[in-house]
């Protein structure tokens, strides 16, 4: 498998490793919204992601994808069901940190490369260098022994890991940048956060206004904090294979795997420990390879650059 080549390539990992950066941080922001319901925090994401959509539409001036996209009913179902999938995704992990399970959040997401990977493999016929496959087996394992530590099925990790690989899978076959398919995911999702937000309001249950200026200004921010990763994510995915996407992801669990032990201080016993070194292994390999296949790349380059100017050498001493 190929990390994707020249500019592409390699803007498309630095638009993973920030998306995937963001999303491991994005705990801290919901711990400070976890005094409200997780349906409620939901809705105004997904409210307020629409608006911060398209401003950034308007900044960078990208409207003449839209209409072409309105007259195809096969990707507007595609998008239909990403943004099924990330609203789910959405409100199972905000739950999580709300009702502090980041340990187990977090091990859903060292799952969801593998599925990813496997989808990546099976659907679309992406290869894997041995390499590769060492660093997914070393990841499988590292998330075996936290399985095993947790005492349990893990049912919150499973429907997070399962989302999310649909949900990559979705973005890969739509297509679209990173913000043209954020943008159409929020369009989706739209209404139906206007219509619940209306009627917790006409209950009385809205803490949007009564809670002040600071937590209204939290809820609305929850668009760009949605925004970001997730429109570096889309970019990302249309540069980089599926299983290289599937990789990267490592960098978001073990960023909310660390902020579970020391910023939330919940329960880390040793067979944790040890699925959490081996996850870093795993990435050291993944690293190694990518690094080897960069100093390949290079030296190709060079040398096809050198190449023309020995043959007219070689043409003038035939003659």
């Amino acid at each position: 498998m190929a990390t994707g080549g020249g500019v592409a390539g390699r803007s498309g990992l630095v638009y993973g490793f920030a998306a995937f950066g963001l999303w491991g941080l994005l705990p801290l922001y919901w711990e400070l919204l976890s005094d409200t319901g997780a349906e409620e925090v939901l809705a105004h994401r997904m409210l307020w992601s629409l608006p911060t959509a398209l401003l950034l539409l308007a900044l960078v001036r990208s409207w003449s994808w839209i209409r072409p996209l309105l007259r195809q009913p096969a990707r507007l179902g595609l998008l239909l069901l990403s943004a099924s999938l990330i609203t789910v995704n959405w409100y199972l992990f905000i739950w999580a940190v709300a009702h502090d399970r980041v340990l187990e959040a977090s091990l859903g997401y060292f799952i969801n490369p593998l599925l990813t990977i496997a989808m990546g493999v099976v659907l679309l016929g992406e290869r894997l260098r041995r390499t590769q496959w060492a660093a997914v087996g070393i990841g499988a394992s590292a998330v075996v022994v936290m399985s095993v530590a947790y005492g349990q099925v893990p049912w919150i990790s499973l429907i997070l890991s399962t989302t999310f690989a649909l949900y990559s899978l979705t973005k890969k076959k739509t297509a679209l940048d990173g913000l043209q398919g954020f943008t159409a995911d929020s369009a989706i999702q739209f209404l139906p956060a206007v219509v619940f937000l209306a009627v917790l309001g006409a209950r009385g249950d809205s803490t949007f206004t009564s809670e002040g200026t600071g937590h209204a200004l939290l809820l609305v921010v929850s668009g760009l904090a949605t925004a970001l990763p997730l429109i570096f994510f889309g970019a990302a995915a249309v540069r980089l294979p599926l299983s290289t996407i599937g990789l990267m992801q490592y960098i978001a669990p073990t960023t909310m795997f660390l902020l579970g032990l020391f910023a939330f201080g919940e329960e880390m016993p040793p067979e944790r420990w040890a699925g959490f070194v081996l996850v870093w292994v795993a990435l050291c390999v993944l690293t190694w390879d990518v690094l080897r296949r960069a100093r390949r790349s290079r030296r190709t380059v060079t040398s096809s650059a050198a190449a023309p100017s020995d043959r007219p050498r070689a043409t003038a001493l035939t003659d």
